[in-house]
């Protein structure tokens, strides 16, 4: 595993994940593996983990733990495409899957990954790079409102106009092609730093998301997850900022209350269709993890419980 990643709630992780030692479990993002070894670790003999992730070089060090773990399996892709996965290998449901959300260590820190406007490098941003359109492809095309309204929405920046009116200008004086090149625009465009936070951080942050399609990806998840799940399977996701986070807590929330009923009308609990029990609060890292990885510092995790058949 790259040294450079630590695993972020990774006892508290698969501490709630797993129920039955000897159950099938998915890791939904696979990343450098942190999760995926810490889970096989407590699985017994007869336990198996599924693996996914999008990443090439996850693909990589994936490879090199099956060849050593006969209960691991790995899958090339999205966890959206989960219930293919599953289907091809002809399992009906499973006992647990795991989601750590957001960009790993190593994708942020590698300059060439085109994430990281610390590390300047090709302006990609694709967590898959064997497909789809690169940051750069999309900013020299994009019309300002749509940019800035992904800058608003999903980097949840308050001066997006100001900033795409800035990527725009630049992009007509030359092509955006690296990440220094849109860190440099967006920092002389934001007239207000926030404190211990990098100016262009929100804007990258918009700009990702879009290009991998994250928040509609995981909508789409949680939509079909249910149906993944045998009775008492748990959902154990990891979020990293709060338009996630929004997303989980309120799946969580409106499949544990189940069907919406006027305030008065006599109703049994049993018909109320209630799918999931939430397990615990929200699970944050503490003091010591943050210290050792100040990326856990924004990490909060849920977990609910599918009841019913």
């Amino acid at each position: 595993m790259d040294g450079s990643h630590k695993t972020v709630l990774l006892s508290e992780a698969t501490e709630a994940l797993i129920t039955r030692r000897d159950g099938y479990y998915v890791d939904g993002t696979f990343g450098r593996g942190g999760h995926s070894r810490e889970i096989l670790g407590q699985l017994e003999a007869g336990g198996h983990l599924l693996a996914v992730d999008k990443d090439l070089q996850a693909m990589e060090a994936a490879a090199e733990l099956a060849d050593s773990e006969p209960r691991f399996g790995f899958e090339h892709g999205s966890f959206v495409q989960l219930p293919q996965h599953l289907q091809q290998r002809q399992v009906a449901a499973v006992d647990g899957i795991l989601l750590d959300l957001g960009v790993s260590s190593p994708q942020l820190d590698e300059g060439e990954r085109g994430f990281s406007f610390q590390n300047s490098g090709p302006l990609d941003m694709r967590m898959d790079t064997s497909q789809g359109q690169t940051a750069a492809q999309w900013l020299a095309t994009v019309a300002h409102g749509d940019l800035a309204r992904v800058l608003r929405v999903y980097g949840e920046e308050r001066y997006a106009g100001r900033i795409a009116g800035a990527i725009l200008r630049a992009r007509e004086e030359a092509p955006l092609e690296t990440t220094g090149q849109l860190a440099k625009v967006v920092t002389e465009a934001n007239p207000r730093w926030e404190q211990h936070k990098h100016p262009a951080t929100r804007a990258f942050q918009g700009i990702r998301i879009h290009i991998n399609g994250e928040l509609d990806e995981l909508e789409q998840f949680l939509a079909s997850s249910l149906e993944l799940l045998v009775s008492g399977g748990r959902l154990v996701i990891i979020s990293f900022h709060s338009l996630e986070d929004r997303i989980v807590k309120r799946f969580f929330r409106d499949m544990s209350r189940g069907r919406y009923v006027p305030a008065g009308v006599p109703i049994r609990d049993g018909d109320l269709d209630r799918q999931l029990r939430l397990v615990g609060k929200a699970v944050r890292a503490g003091a010591a993890e943050v210290d050792m990885n100040p990326r856990a510092r924004s990490a909060i995790m849920r977990v609910a419980e599918k009841i019913g058949a």
